[in-house]
């Protein structure tokens, strides 16, 4: 069981002042409402809170013209009124009255937001395109060798099947993990916090470019292997930062879709190359360096994260910002105050520290613990799947099984292909469904496909077993992509409060890709020693390990705005792990295993704003409409 932190924030009920308190709150266990301790660290009801909740109409109006006064915002204050008000209570904006109340135009825009979510402003789809390219940009730097791999080792003299050849293959494979995992990843929170989020891709961005074009001039294996930790620094940073930047400006889902494209023009590329004799290879090795390039030129046309400025105390940059990031004034000023005022929460319990100290913080304060917890399960889910043993060897695994390198080859732009159009649908699972439900459906599915797709290669060689192997490759493929594909990065990059983001994601993403290198480096052997069924046997077994790590260890994100998760893991982990086990796993089999129709599950985590509306308080819209205005408040 988790240990509490003395530091709690106590929430004022209607009338009442608010301030901090330092001491133990025993009494968060007892269910009490509005000017109860909420204690980050121990959140014990599970209470999802709103920080503007429970304040009174006076003191609301008082906290605006404070803020406005301190940040130098006043020449914004009715707006910022008609914005707090508006965040305080996200589904009453139609019952709002006095000088605040919203006009005809004003209230539009925010249904229009609930609405038609991808009515964007042109500067979002901009920061969402940048995002994508961004995702392309690894998804082709991880298909570059795949192709390669059939014929660079015997050009660089490392081709035989001995131990150490193997080694050595492995190794420039896993070069650019090994450069994001030990050098890339740890980078980006000290160069976050001088250059922002834009100034770090622009210059990650670089290091995605000049290496890999020097990577198809290279001529012996440690100058390819040089050339791909370079590479490797420039993955990690960007890999760490782009997640974050479009979890702060732009909807989920949209950087593992990409990813997968990038994975996919990979393929298509070797494919199309295939034929040029002797320098295939290298085309194949150089090629990833095309979408570097408008990635360098697009990314200074966007906007810096709000919240980073806001981080960095320039609220009136953060308000210049949100505003090409959103429709209206009253949006801009609901969320720059709604922001502020989480973050209030997260000063005052995570006071000013050195990187040093934060990243100590990711293992020892309980709220934070919680979510690298969870944030390390997902990220090393991703790798014990298997789906780079495909991404990194698909063409080698192909011709393992008896394929020619032209049918290899053309099996592996097959995969490279359903990989990306199964991403598609996860814009709408990934907050239909959730994060933690498209987990939990699509482990299963992945360890039969992966076993069926091993046991195919006992049938004798002929194009029946190639054609048998390469159909559940791709069904491993098609549920890979809408559920472990884009759930690790997008999870990872909302779970961490802001004061940790930066180290927490450097942590995570470090996790993915240190153990992408342990594979790239171990497949080979894997493969030589216990053959085709045996490798995909064995990644089989460890999905089934990594889907009881998420049962127990990972909670659902869906639909909570990026502060909201503040109070999700405040919930012990011990306290998550018995609910799922005698709660939902109960619930589970009788609905689903004996059709038990009125079989109920009692909710975890309680919103505030939805227990009021079930006491008959002021909301109107359907159940549930409560999270989507809050997630769209913050455009989380």
């Amino acid at each position: 069981m988790d240990d509490s932190s003395s530091y709690t924030v106590r929430a004022a009920s209607r009338g009442g002042d608010s301030k901090a308190s330092v001491g133990h709150s025993d009494h968060l266990e007892k269910g009490h409402s509005h000017g109860e301790n909420v204690d980050l660290n121990r959140n014990l009801e599970a209470r999802i809170k709103n920080p503007l909740e429970g304040l009174s109409y006076d003191e609301l109006m008082s906290r605006v013209e404070v803020f406005a006064y301190e940040k130098g915002l006043t020449e914004y204050i009715p707006l910022l009124r008609k914005g707090a008000l508006v965040a305080q209570d996200p589904n009453a904006f139609d019952d709002i009255s006095g000088p605040e109340a919203l006009d005809d135009e004003e209230k539009e825009i925010l249904r229009r937001e609930i609405e038609h979510k991808w009515r964007l402003p042109t500067k979002l789809f901009l920061t969402i395109a940048t995002c994508s390219i961004g995702a392309a940009v690894q998804g082709w730097d991880q298909t570059g060798t795949n192709g390669a791999n059939i014929f660079f080792p015997a050009v660089y003299g490392i081709g035989e099947k001995t131990t150490r050849d193997t080694l050595l293959v492995g190794l420039v494979n896993a070069g650019p993990y090994i450069g994001s995992a030990f050098i890339g990843c740890w980078l980006s929170d000290p160069i976050n916090n001088i250059l922002g989020r834009r100034g770090v891709i622009f210059v990650s961005a670089h290091f995605c470019l000049w290496p890999v074009i020097g990577s198809a001039f290279c001529h012996t294996w440690p100058q390819q292997l040089a050339c791909r930790l370079l590479m490797g620094i420039g993955m990690g940073v960007k890999a760490s930062t782009v997640p974050i930047y479009a979890a702060e400006n732009s909807p989920a889902a949209i950087r593992e879709m990409w990813t997968a494209f990038g994975i996919f023009l990979g393929t298509a590329f070797n494919l199309a190359v295939f034929y040029v004799k002797d320098i295939n290879w290298r085309l194949m090795l150089g090629a990833p360096f095309i979408p570097a390039v408008p990635l360098l030129c697009l990314i200074y046309l966007c906007p810096e994260s709000p919240r980073w400025y806001m981080k960095k105390g320039r609220y009136s940059k953060a308000w210049d910002s949100m505003a090409r990031l959103r429709h209206h004034p009253l949006q801009v000023a609901r969320d720059i105050f709604y922001i502020h005022s989480q973050l209030e929460l997260e000063i005052q319990l995570l006071r000013n520290s050195s990187y040093a100290q934060r990243f100590t913080e990711l293992f020892t304060t309980p709220r934070v613990r919680r979510a690298t917890l969870a944030a390390f399960t997902v990220m090393i889910a991703q790798q014990m799947c298997g789906i780079n043993i495909i991404a990194f060897y698909s063409t080698t695994v192909f011709k393992e099984t008896g394929s020619s390198e032209f049918q290899a080859m053309l099996s592996s732009f097959g995969f490279g292909l359903v990989n990306w159009l199964f991403a598609f649908p996860a814009f709408w699972t990934i907050d239909t469904f959730g994060r933690r439900s498209l987990l939990l459906f699509t482990f299963p599915q992945m360890i039969w496909t992966l076993l069926a797709a091993g046991l195919c290669t006992l049938i004798p060689l002929g194009t029946t077993r190639t054609a048998l192997v390469a159909l559940f490759v791709y069904l491993f493929g098609a549920f890979y992509s809408p559920g472990e594909g884009p759930v690790p990065f997008t999870y990872s990059a909302e779970v961490f409060p802001l004061s940790h983001r930066e180290v927490g994601m450097g942590f995570s993403v470090a996790t993915c890709l240190f153990w992408a290198a342990v594979l790239g480096m171990t497949f080979p052997f894997l493969l030589e020693s216990a053959g085709t069924l045996g490798a995909f046997g064995c990644y089989a077994g460890f999905n089934l390990v990594a889907m009881i790590m998420i049962f127990f260890w990972v909670p659902e994100t869906k639909q909570r705005t990026l502060e909201e998760l503040d109070y999700v893991f405040a919930v012990p982990t011990g306290r998550f792990a018995r609910y799922q086990l005698t709660q939902a796993l109960p619930w589970f089999l009788k609905r689903w295993v004996l059709w038990q129709r009125k079989a109920e599950l009692k909710p975890l985590y309680q919103f505030d704003q939805e227990k009021k509306k079930g006491r008959g308080g002021r909301a109107n819209g359907t159940e549930g409409n409560a999270d989507a205005r809050a997630a769209g408040a913050v455009g989380a």
